[in-house]
């Protein structure tokens, strides 16, 4: 009698093993944010969840932080600022997308009135040998720009490399966060 009572037990547990394993292999992954690249939106030791799937549905976006495959030991996650197209400017610590000013929000916190760059100025031909972003490329860049290793320095990532978008900061909890862009 008790093996009848176990049996239904078992098979919700297997069910939520199963259904755990397909979320986090196909749809959804947890990454740990290695560096200080991305700060103040992202810190080192930050966890992440990973939307695997979302770009399967929808085109990236401008100012999406994403996670892709920098290489075959490492992942980076960087934002989107240039897609398929765009020219990339930046003038007296301000980004031009294809000639057009574009506000930055998001590196408020790092602004200083000391005088000095938080952007030093670059235009895309003079880092990439482009003089717009290729179709099936991105142009993405660490939010602390004094201090980031990306497209600047490695040019252009692949969109096919590109793991997925920066859902959710889940730990630690005090910096719970949901949304990263402007």
């Amino acid at each position: 009698m008790k093996s009848m009572k176990v049996w239904p037990i078992l098979r919700t547990v297997l069910i939520a093993i199963l259904l755990a394993m397909i979320f986090r292999s196909y749809l959804f992954a947890s990454y740990i944010v290695d560096g200080k690249s991305m700060e103040p939106t992202l810190y080192d030791g930050n966890l992440l969840m990973v939307n695997k799937m979302i770009y399967d549905l929808t085109d990236i976006d401008r100012f999406d932080v994403i996670v892709f495959h920098a290489n075959k030991e490492e992942d980076y996650v960087k934002r989107v600022i240039g897609k398929p197209g765009d020219h990339i400017e930046y003038k007296n610590d301000t980004l031009y997308v294809n000639e057009r000013k574009v506000e930055e929000h998001y590196l408020d916190p790092y602004r200083t009135n000391d005088g000095s760059l938080l952007t030093e100025d670059f235009s895309l031909e003079d880092v990439t040998d482009s003089l717009t972003v290729p179709d099936g490329k991105l142009f993405v860049l660490g939010d602390n720009r004094k201090k980031s290793l990306d497209s600047r320095y490695f040019g252009f990532v692949d969109e096919e490399k590109v793991v997925g978008k920066v859902d959710i900061r889940y730990w630690p909890v005090s910096q719970l966060g949901l949304t990263f862009n402007n």
